[in-house]
């Protein structure tokens, strides 16, 4: 028996690394899946049917799987893609908001075409495939459904030379938070991951960053990350919402959400000579924070 048996499932961007052993994680665990995917190259230009090859895979291995070539970045492309799922098996439980594309440069050199493009597959696509399937959900009650949404560390931590792909995956957690909110009601689940794995869009990242890659080890491998989506994906998962999963270098653990670490109070309209004293007390509260974080978020093995 599977953990996802009976369950029908969309995963965006699965021709390939992280969407790909998604997709395939699914099927084995008795998921009907929709494989989508534009087959555009890294920056987005270009197209294949590369979501044909991911179908053939599962059907191969005895799992049940349909393509789909639309874009998540119109309305139209999202409704394609859910209408998939309607027209193909009849219904939809889990969506995994997986595509994406880079176009990496500092500010100084990004065009409006490289930040548009970014935002518009990454944060709009999100909006673009979630919006019929969170109607749908409200319309007919589905119980039981889950969404998986992408963020990464550039849009939670910050990265260099990616303003448009870290404003839009900070976005993404921004749009997680309020999603949950609104379909808890019906019994459905709103998570995001931040991922990191050597997949195309992340290998030459980590080379210039003199970082080693290796495809096949498993704490760099994306079968880690399709594993930690399958669980969230499942019925077990059912208490958990809102929360940003962290899944890289062979851990997997939570995120902390933006909270007060700590405030003052004053009589009256706040002045400079008040902020002189509040300001740097509350950098330093700010700095003894992370120094715990740090310490009790660095992983520890699983007993």
């Amino acid at each position: 028996m599977g953990a996802l048996d009976g369950k029908i499932a969309v995963v965006t961007g699965a021709g390939r690394g992280i969407g790909h052993d998604i997709a395939m994680t699914f099927a084995r665990e008795g998921a009907k899946v929709v494989v989508n995917d534009l087959g555009g190259d890294v920056d987005g230009e270009g197209g294949s049917k590369i979501a044909d090859a991911v179908v053939d895979e599962i059907k191969a291995a005895g799992g049940e799987a349909v393509a789909n070539y639309d874009t998540v970045a119109t309305v139209e492309g999202g409704r394609g893609i859910f209408q998939t799922a309607i027209d193909s098996f009849g219904g939809l439980d889990i969506l995994v908001n997986n595509a994406g594309i880079l176009r990496d440069r500092t500010i100084y050199n990004m065009e409006e075409e490289d930040w548009d493009a970014v935002i518009a597959v990454h944060l709009r696509g999100h909006y673009c495939c979630t919006r019929p399937f969170a109607q749908y959900i409200r319309q007919t009650n589905r119980a039981g459904c889950r969404i998986l949404n992408f963020s990464s560390v550039s849009g939670l931590y910050g990265n260099f030379g990616q303003t448009n792909y870290g404003a839009a995956k900070s976005g993404i957690a921004g749009f997680s938070r309020v999603l949950a909110l609104e379909l808890a009601k019906y019994g459905a689940t709103v998570n995001t991951i931040s991922p990191g794995a050597s997949t195309r869009m992340t290998i030459d990242l980590r080379k210039a960053r003199g970082r080693e890659v290796d495809v096949d080890s498993p704490e760099q491998s994306p079968q880690q990350i399709a594993e930690v989506v399958t669980w969230l994906a499942s019925d077990a998962s059912h208490d958990i919402n809102a929360q940003i999963i962290d899944v890289m270098e062979g851990w997997v653990g939570i995120m902390q959400q933006p909270a007060v670490i700590k405030s003052f109070t004053v009589d009256g309209m706040w002045t400079l000579n008040d902020l002189d004293k509040a300001l740097p007390a509350l950098m330093e509260a700010r700095r003894e924070h992370d120094e715990y974080v740090k310490e009790k978020g660095a992983p520890q093995p699983l007993k």
